[in-house]
């Protein structure tokens, strides 16, 4: 706590938003305007999507108070403590969906939480969204419940939800809440709260909107559910039915097809569900942040520490980043398996130099930083500042990927601006070290003919010289090309590339760096033979064979699409799915086979 307060302190950070009605009455306030409830512990750092919502909404001069972890299971008095907000309930699973937080691919129970103190597990309920809205609408009815984060965004639409094997309806149905925020929440949530303050200030003047009209319409990046049918526009898509969905496959990979095509263009539309009687409207998305924007969001005064009620106890992903840095947002490689550009965007937004040396020179000031900074990265590290050369063609583009099934001709894949960036970190005084922890795109520096240009080749060299502790990681994830279609990956012959660089430079150099690739079994499309030839790989001799993983579908994706159709979602022609738990298990298990 002594450390706490000196930093803050030194920092001239705020105090932690209240947690408890007492905090709330010590900082003079009988109420809040918002009240905000996550499935993680409350740690303010830009890397918890709970903190940043709350600290831009305290910016924009909204109350907040944050509810972290609230117990479900007794008499609700969590749910009750901060009293009724003048404006609405939040509510977040946290930084993961509470599924995939809780259960293995196998669908086994985890016995740890990586975002409750000490790792503790069952701190959280399933469908985390959920149960926390709907206690809140039977407690409290009248006012607004806004649902946001990883979990409500991968499933505002009809989705497949691996641990109940069937398709489940929007999110918005389920928990009964006002708005659903998609994507990064820092401009709805605002929009949200002055459309509520204003929707209040209009009730208590008595005047009212036109009716029959419902103007939440008129919000970007929302979803809600309405009973008011959708009136006929070039500028909207009606999508199947959840009911039609859940009769026909095909018709669940037509949605899919369509949302995931409005996520990767510039001028989306809006999209309709008929469901439940009803209407889920999913609205336009705001534009990408300006780097101006960006930056003004990790800029905003955390304390970069879990708040002192933890005093005592280790959350462990809070140990994993507290001395890392994000440099970028979002993922143009369009992985069949990844939620990243579904709830991101495809396209790059970076923070400028001078705001991620500004959050540096706060990282010196936490507490047990000894010079060496755990990650400087993003959803992919070496994105930064990456862009098309010719932007009206990015405005017409409707690719998922611009690497896949080869880089787009107009990417500017330069790596100047990123390696300026680490020469700047590393002549900041008291920086020792300056790691890549994030994952790493070897297909953006290199081609089967070798490195695309200098700036490519001394990214190369210099990762592993200067910014790789022992091991460096990269995500090939099979050597099958069958299997790496259905992935969307590069073919494994540019992994063969990429170590015969690697072993070169280890021997030119005299440094002993060890190469990591991540492999996923059991993805559709994959069989036995595809594992056999995965172990038999010549190319994979030697190599630290641990990072393994069994594939688990999540919702929005275009691999967990396919493992429920059994169906490729591109040309509709049957894929093998192994499905059977024996089976996925005796997949992985090739991995460890010498």
């Amino acid at each position: 706590m002594d450390n706490i307060q000196q930093y803050t302190k030194k920092n001239h950070v705020s105090p932690f938003l209240p947690t408890t009605r007492d905090e709330m009455l010590k900082l003079g306030w009988e109420n809040v305007d918002v009240v905000l409830f996550s499935g993680d512990a409350y740690v303010d750092h830009p890397a918890f999507g709970a903190a940043v919502i709350s600290r831009v909404l305290e910016h924009n001069g909204y109350r907040v108070a944050v509810v972290p972890q609230p117990n479900w299971r007794d008499d609700l008095r969590d749910f009750k403590k901060m009293g009724v907000p003048r404006l609405f309930f939040a509510v977040t699973s946290g930084a993961m969906d509470s599924m995939v937080n809780h259960y293995t691919a196998a669908k086994r129970l985890r016995s740890n939480d990586a975002y409750t103190p000490n790792g503790a597990a069952s701190f959280r309920p399933d469908y985390a969204v959920r149960t926390y809205s709907r206690i809140i609408k039977n407690l409290y009815p009248d006012i607004p419940l806004v649902i946001g984060g990883i979990e409500a965004s991968l499933r505002r639409l009809t989705h497949y939800d691996y641990w109940q094997d069937k398709l489940m309806p929007s999110l918005l149905v389920d928990s009964g809440a006002d708005f659903l925020i998609y994507g990064m929440g820092e401009k709805p949530i605002v929009e949200i709260a002055e459309y509520l303050r204003d929707r209040n200030h209009k009730q208590k003047k008595g005047l009212s909107g036109e009716k029959g009209n419902d103007d939440r319409s008129l919000l970007k990046q929302i979803a809600y559910f309405s009973k008011e049918a959708p009136k006929k526009s070039d500028d909207l898509i009606l999508l199947h039915s959840f009911d039609e969905c859940v009769k026909s496959k095909r018709a669940f990979i037509e949605n899919f097809n369509e949302i995931e095509l409005q996520a990767n263009v510039k001028e989306p539309k809006v999209l309709v569900e008929p469901c439940d009687g009803g209407y889920v409207y999913v609205n336009v998305p705001y534009g990408m942040p300006t780097q101006k924007e960006l930056d003004s969001y990790h800029d905003l005064p955390y304390t970069r520490l879990p708040h002192p009620r933890y005093k005592g106890k280790v959350i462990p992903a809070y140990e994993m980043i507290k001395f890392s840095i994000n440099i970028h947002r979002g993922c143009f490689g369009g992985c069949s398996f990844c939620t990243i550009a579904a709830h991101q965007g495809k396209f790059i937004q970076s923070r400028s130099h001078e705001s991620i040396i500004r959050e540096i020179e706060k990282v010196k000031q936490i507490p047990g930083f000894a010079g060496n900074l755990s990650d400087v990265g993003g959803p992919t590290a070496n994105m930064y500042c990456m862009e098309g050369r010719d932007k009206t063609l990015c405005d017409k583009c409707k690719r998922k990927s611009c690497l896949f099934p080869s880089m787009c001709s107009n990417l500017n894949n330069s790596h100047k601006n990123l390696l300026d960036l680490y020469h700047k970190i590393d002549a900041i005084p008291g920086i020792k070290h300056s790691y890549i922890g994030s994952g790493i795109r070897y297909d953006l520096f290199l081609s089967d003919r070798g490195f695309y240009d200098d700036t490519c080749r001394n990214y190369f060299y210099e990762l592993m010289e200067k910014h790789t502790s022992g091991r460096l990681k990269v995500a090939p994830e099979h050597t099958e090309n069958d299997v790496l279609k259905q992935m969307g990956k590069p073919s494994f012959k540019l992994f063969e590339r990429l170590r015969t660089e690697f072993d070169k430079h280890n021997k030119d150099k005299g440094i002993r760096l060890q190469l990591v690739p991540y492999f996923i079994s059991s993805h559709p499309g994959c069989t036995m033979e595809d594992m056999r030839a995965l172990a038999n790989n010549k190319f994979l001799r030697g190599v630290y064979m641990d990072q393994v993983q069994d594939f688990t579908p999540t919702p929005m994706t275009r691999s967990s699409i396919s493992y429920y159709t059994g169906l490729d979602t591109r040309t509709f022609v049957s894929i093998p799915v192994e499905r059977n738990p024996l089976r996925k298990k005796e997949q992985k298990s090739y991995f460890f086979k010498k």
